[in-house]
């Protein structure tokens, strides 16, 4: 049975005054809703919010990571770093790495490997530019980055895999995707797993929105069947925003 999940993406957000501060208020919060609550604070201050929220439900994960377990990767982070201040799930293909450090399917199937051999769950994310929207392109390209990036595995290994659908089109473009357009994705990507994996590990895989969720919006975009959670960016940087989000299953 998936779960649900929300999932707070800090990008290059908050040194460690401001960690300490946004972590504090995270605490007070309540989880109503029996969502997994996850953040992903900076590298430089992830040993420091393990240690606050380690006796706390909230899952400190990563933004990324390298593919190889060492070596002469200046300013990489390794699986088995993370593992070793007790990090166990990473974001991977996030639109910000793909865009900006021209990351592709090819190197991000390494890291998805290399991830679940070090026993890592996975927040996988793909989705398709304005262009491919506007052009009818969108199912073919979130497909293909699937397909390339994830099918060589087994069945086995979607238990450790979440998939975060992010509709690059609708972020930050003045353009804005419907709770309807989202199912309507979530929807053809479970069909995909099913086309290859069987309905058993489609039905069982979390799918998460990465789309501008708002507590304004987050409500009815939770609402839709194959919507499983969320990938949340800004609102994820103000406690109160990002537990009415939480809360809104």
């Amino acid at each position: 049975m998936r779960k649900k999940i929300v999932a707070g993406n800090w990008k290059m957000n908050n040194d460690l005054a401001q960690t300490e501060t946004l972590i504090t208020s995270l605490k007070k919060q309540t989880n109503t809703s029996n969502a997994e609550v996850m953040i992903a604070p900076t590298f430089t201050n992830l040993w420091q919010a393990y240690q606050t929220l380690k006796d706390n439900a909230i899952e400190v994960i990563a933004q990324n990571m390298h593919f190889a377990d060492n070596g002469a990767f200046t300013g990489e982070i390794s699986g088995g770093m993370l593992k070793s201040i007790g990090i166990n799930t990473v974001i991977l293909g996030h639109s910000e790495r793909r865009e900006y450090f021209n990351e592709t399917d090819e190197l991000l199937a390494k890291k998805v490997d290399t991830a679940l051999a070090k026993g890592m769950r996975v927040i996988f994310c793909f989705g398709e530019v304005l262009a491919d929207r506007k052009s009818g392109n969108h199912e073919n390209v979130v497909e293909s980055q699937i397909k390339n990036a994830l099918f060589h595995l087994d069945a086995a290994a979607f238990q450790n895999i979440v998939l975060a659908y992010e509709p690059v089109w609708a972020i930050g473009t003045g353009e804005t995707a419907s709770p309807e357009q989202a199912q309507d994705m979530h929807a053809f990507i479970r069909k995909t797993l099913d086309s290859k994996y069987g309905d058993i590990v489609a039905e069982d895989v979390s799918i998460l929105y990465g789309g501008s969720v708002k507590p304004a919006n987050a409500q009815e975009i939770f609402s839709k069947p194959d919507v499983d959670g969320g990938l949340i960016g800004g609102a994820a940087l103000n406690a109160d925003d990002f537990f009415a989000i939480v809360n809104a299953f």
